[in-house]
C-alpha cells in the first residue's frame, strides 16, 4: 500500500517524507498550496480539521501532525530501514525526550523566524522585527544547550541517528540557506558538525532533489 503525503512543498511534510525514505516505505505526494488557501478547502478539512499539513493516508488510515506520523512509521516499520528509535527502552526514552525538546524549545522560535522572514513577504505583510530579534535570541539559547549536549554524544539522543535529529532537518535547512542565518549553526562547533552529518544523509538529499521547494523572494 502506497502512503499518500499531502503538502510536500512545505517543511513539516518534508519531516515525514525523509522518515519514510529512511524506513524504505513507498509513498506518493499530493500538492496542497497553502498560499492559495487550499488547506482550508472543505475536502481537505475532512482529512485535517485544523487545516494544516502534513496529512498521510495509509489505506483507510488517516493521520496528521508530523511528529505523530514520525513515531507511527518508525514503530510500524521498526525492523525495516534505519532504526530511528534506538535499541533499548532507555534509548527510546532519550529519543522521545529530544523530540519533545525539538517540538517545544527549538521549533517555536525557528518557526517564528521562518514565518516572519520568508512567508510574510509572500503574503504581502510587514515582518515584525522585534519578534525576529526575540526569536533569534531564544533560538540561540536553545542551540547553546545543543552545543553542550553534542559535546558528549554524536547525535541528540546518543551515538545513533534518530527521529530526534531527523525532525530538525526541514526548518534548519531554511535557517542555514535562504534565511541567511547559517552563522547560528557554524558559530557552534558541535552543532555545526552535527548539522553537516545529518544534512548529508542520502535520505535528506533525496528530499531536496525530488520534492518541490517554496519560491521565496527576499
Amino acid at each position: 500500500m502506497v502512503v499518500k503525503v499531502y503538502g510536500p512543498t512545505y517543511a513539516a511534510p518534508k519531516r515525514v517524507i525523509v522518515c519514510l525514505i529512511e524506513k524504505e516505505v513507498e509513498f506518493e505526494t499530493l500538492p496542497i498550496d497553502i498560499l492559495k488557501g487550499e488547506h482550508k478547502h472543505p475536502e481537505f478539512l475532512q482529512l485535517q480539521p485544523f487545516g494544516a499539513v502534513p496529512v498521510v493516508q495509509d489505506g483507510d488510515y488517516t493521520l496528521f501532525e508530523s511528529r505523530a506520523i514520525l513515531r507511527y512509521y518508525a514503530e510500524k516499520y521498526k525492523s525495516q530501514g534505519s532504526d530511528l528509535l534506538g535499541k533499548t527502552i532507555e534509548d527510546r526514552g532519550m529519543v522521545e525526550q529530544w523530540l519533545e525538546v525539538e517540538a517545544h524549545n527549538f521549533h517555536p522560535p525557528i518557526y517564528n523566524l521562518v514565518i516572519q522572514i520568508l512567508f510574510s513577504p509572500l503574503l504581502g505583510l510587514t515582518a515584525d522585527q522585534k519578534l525576529i530579534q526575540e526569536s533569534e535570541e531564544k533560538l540561540g539559547k536553545v542551540l547553546d544547550i545543543y552545543e553542550q549536549r553534542l559535546s558528549k554524544t554524536k547525535y541528540l539522543a546518543g551515538n545513533f541517528f534518530s527521529l530526534a535529529d531527523l525532525s530538525h532537518l526541514p526548518f534548519t535547512h531554511y535557517l542555514v540557506g535562504v534565511m541567511g542565518k547559517e552563522h547560528m549553526i557554524r558559530d557552534r562547533k558541535n552543532v555545526s558538525a552535527w548539522w553537516d552529518d545529518i544534512s548529508n544523509r542520502p535520505s535528506w538529499k533525496k528530499v531536496l532533489q525530488f520534492q518541490p521547494q517554496p519560491q521565496f523572494q527576499l
